[in-house]
This record gives C-alpha cells, structure tokens and sequence, in this order.
C-alpha cells in the first residue's frame, strides 16, 4: 500500500474511486462539489438523493460512474456535525473509504476530506493511520490465502495535502508499531511464548538500533525478583526479563519507562480459570507487553528526544507439581511480602518487579499498562480503559495524548481505604482483596513497587481485542495502546 499526499484538486484527480468526506453541514452541495456534480450529469447529488445521504457520522454510499469518466466509482463517507469532527472522525472515515474501494475492487482511492483544527499535517497524518489500519489484514493461521485472485487497494491520494510527506512517515511507524502488537496479541500461546516476546525486542533493537537486555531466571533471583519467579516457575517456558531501550543522538530531555504485563498464557494457576470462562483467550494476557514493544518499534523510527526504557516481566502462569499455591510468600525485589491469597491474579505480581527495576533506572515518570482486572471490563465495557494515579501532572498528559490518539481513558480513584482488603496477617500484604473495586484494590496493590517517581497505572483488559469490526479495528487484537504512549512520550519530549 503506497500514501500520496498529493496537491492535486479533487476534480482534477483521476483514477478508480473518488471518495468525499462531507459533514451534516456540507449539504445541500456548494463549491466544488457543485462543479463536480456538474462534470458528473447529476451523479453525486443522485446518489444523495437514492440512499438518503446526510452526512451522518459514520454512513458511506459508493456507486459506479458512467463510461468516459476519469473516475470509475465515487463514494461519500459521513462525517457528523462539523463542529463535532476530531481526529478520531477523520482516522475512522478514512477507514470507512478504504474498506469501500477494497470491497469495490479498487486499485486506486482519491481521498478528499476537510481539515481537521485547521492542520494539514495533522489531517494527513490521521487519515494514513485510520486506511492503513483498517487494510490490515491477519491471516498469518489460515491454511488458504483468501486475497488469492482478489484486486488489492494498491494507492491511497490524499488529496489537497501536498507537502507533508513527514506526516505521511510520522503515520506509518505508528502503524508498524500498532500492527505488531495487533499481531503479537493475535497469535497464539503456541507461538508467542516468553521467549517470542524476547525475540519481537530483539529484532526492534536489531533493527531500529536499540539496546536490549534480556534477563534470564538466574539473573531475575539474583536481583531477588520473587513475585515475578513465583508466577513463572509452574511453566516448562523460562521466563523472559525483557528491557530495551532507546536513546536519542543526543542529551535526553526526559528519560521515561513504560512497562507492560507480558503473561503469555494464563490458566489461572492453582486458580484455574473454568471451562466458559474465556480461559482460551488468555493468549491476549500479554496485551499490554504488545503495546510497550509496539511503542518502542514506534519511537525507534520517529526518534524523540527523551530516553525511553520498554520493559516487560514476560512469563506464562501454568499448573505443574512446581506451580505456585494459593497462602504461598513471595518477597518482591524491594523486600515486601506478599500472600498469595489467588494464583489467577498473577500479573500484579510480575509487574510488581518490573516496576521496581524501572524505578532504579532514575527516570522522571513510568507508565505502566496491563490486561490486569476483569472489574476494568465491568466496570467501563469493553471500549474505555482505566487510568488510576495520584500525579495530577501525569494524569493530565497521558489523558491528553489518549484525546490526540482517539484511544478513550477514564480515571478511577485510588481510594486508600480500599487497601485495607489486601492487608495479611502473615505478610505485607495480600495480592488480592474483595470483590467490590477489584481493579482500584489492583492499582493499590501496584502503588506498593513504586516510591516517589510519578506513575500511573493503565487497566487496558477490555479494548485490546474486538470480536468485530469496528472503525479502523478488524476483529482481533487492536493494538489499543500503542498510540497513547507515542503521544504520549512525543509530548514529553
């Protein structure tokens, strides 16, 4: 798939499909538009006219044009109200079109959209991501390769935004960094182990010029890193301490850590997760380990001023005569305690040490994000994720970067009160507590491994994977996430 961002006016373009954006606002038809009509005997206001078109968010219409034409199909993709249009409008229309000339069979999509905030760069960048992530297509499993015979969209114009190629390559390593967690989360236990995880960070560092360091189980004890080895140690698969790190050419501004849950497989332990529990999908507890390893291949390529350190814990949580049980003591590498009162509530204890090996990086904030709670997905659904910290500033900025990404946040309250379920008679504390507030009691739990850096905590459980398709999203892992961080560290640079 090859973008242009191209000068060229939408009536001058010629080529199979020419596709328009028009709000609520933009009928009945004027300008341009008019002048298009015109050239087309009437087409484009027939073709309002036949599927009632008003340019509602998120409705498309696309019809043949006559022999002669410089175009073979148009099509209109709604935009809502104009004042309403954001970013996110724009990323999920051009998704919208790019599935319309795909499904058209279509070699070649002029894309004619308005500008969003008035920034040509911006807009070119957001209607990049939201086509070529919708084009994506995984079909790594499938024994028959269903594009076989089939004409593939080969050229997306963008049209009216000449001279923001820059913009064009900001667009695709965001989506290099978003279609390798979309594939790492997709693939199954079977094939994306540990050690996979430790290979995905192996070839960015190879690749992108990153350092990485990878810590095996002898070094993970050496450190004293007990809570993670104590969730690992019932697998056949080693266990992998995943670290890679980025450094721009010069002094850094910011040096910054995110940190990512990277629970292979999870069967819940000793806890086992029942038969109807969703337990086969337990391939998606490394979601959060997807995004930090998305973000780095991201950053590599769009090359920030901070230091950025990816770090995950990487492990499976299985059953064997080793596994961990239910009232076991794991001490943590900064010495607490901590019983385990459910061995399915494993991925707080593995980034319990990872957060711990961040913080003695020295950096200035760490975000971490994990598939950590059930209770996130009952409590937001399957599209919001949670955001929990006590850092105003930090708060601010990561919401801030998730409204520039269309990745939607809520932030839930770190209720000190609530910690009185995690607290143990015989250890530091618990690693589980009542069922009521589950994710902030997980948050508390977390805020354990972290002293003084700023930190917030990211319950992403419920939108790192769609059964259906959804904007830009096709079914299966989503690479929520991914664009937050980018944003996220571009910002605090």
């Amino acid at each position: 798939m090859e973008f242009y961002a191209s000068n060229t006016p939408l009536l001058d373009w010629t080529g199979d499909a020419l596709i328009i954006g028009l709000s609520e606002d933009a009928l009945p038809l004027s300008g341009p538009l008019t002048e298009l009509n015109d050239r087309l005997s009437g087409l484009l206001q027939d073709l309002i006219d036949e599927v009632e078109f008003t340019g509602k968010d998120g409705s498309s219409a696309i019809t043949r044009v006559g022999a002669g034409a410089s175009i073979r199909k148009l099509g209109l993709v709604g935009l809502g109200a104009t004042a309403a249009i954001t970013p996110e409008t724009l990323r999920r229309a051009a998704a919208a079109a790019a599935r319309l000339a795909k499904k058209d069979r279509c070699v070649s999509l002029g894309l004619s959209m308005p500008l969003v905030q008035d920034d040509a760069a911006l807009t070119t960048q957001v209607l990049a991501e939201g086509a070529s992530l919708a084009l994506h297509q995984d079909n790594r499993f499938k024994s028959e390769d269903k594009s076989n015979g089939k004409v593939n969209l080969e050229q997306i114009h963008l049209l009216g935004l000449g001279g923001h190629d820059s913009s064009l390559h900001t667009a695709q390593a965001i989506c290099d960094g978003i279609i390798l967690a979309r594939e790492l989360v997709s693939a199954p236990a079977n094939v994306v182990t540990p050690e996979a995880l430790a290979q995905a960070a192996a070839d960015i560092a190879a690749t992108h010029g990153l350092e990485l360091e990878v810590l095996d189980q002898e070094q993970c004890e050496a450190l004293g890193m007990g809570a993670y080895l104590g969730v690992a140690k019932a697998s056949e698969l080693p266990p992998k301490f995943i670290h890679l790190t980025y450094k721009p050419a010069g002094t850094p501004t910011r040096k910054l850590a995110i940190v990512g849950k990277g629970l292979t497989f999870d069967s819940g332990g000793l806890n086992i997760k029942v038969t109807g529990s969703g337990i086969e999908m337990m391939k998606i507890d490394m979601g959060g380990a997807a995004a930090t390893l998305g973000a780095a291949k991201a950053i590599a390529q769009l090359k920030p001023s901070a230091e950025v350190h990816f770090i995950s814990a990487a492990a499976e949580n299985m059953i064997s005569g080793r596994a961990l049980r239910p009232g076991d003591i794991l001490t943590a590498s900064n010495g607490k305690t901590i019983e385990v009162n459910n061995t399915d509530a494993e991925g707080r204890l593995t980034l319990a040490d990872a957060l711990v090996f961040a913080e003695k990086l020295g950096v200035d904030a760490i975000v971490d994000l994990a598939t950590l709670t059930g209770a996130c997905i009952v409590a937001l659904g399957d599209d919001i994720a949670g955001l929990f910290t006590e850092n105003e500033d930090l708060a601010a900025a990561i919401a801030t970067a998730a409204t520039a990404a269309g990745e939607k946040f809520w932030r839930l309250p770190m209720e000190e009160k609530y910690f009185d379920g995690l607290k143990s008679i015989v250890a530091d504390m618990k690693n589980t507590g009542p069922r009521p507030g589950g994710s902030i009691t997980a948050a508390l739990f977390l805020k354990q491994f972290v002293t003084s850096t700023p930190w917030v905590h990211l319950d992403v459980a419920g939108p790192v994977w769609t059964e259906k398709e959804n904007g830009y999203n096709n079914p299966g892992g989503t690479g929520f996430g991914v664009r937050t961080l980018v944003q996220w560290v571009l910002a605090a640079a």
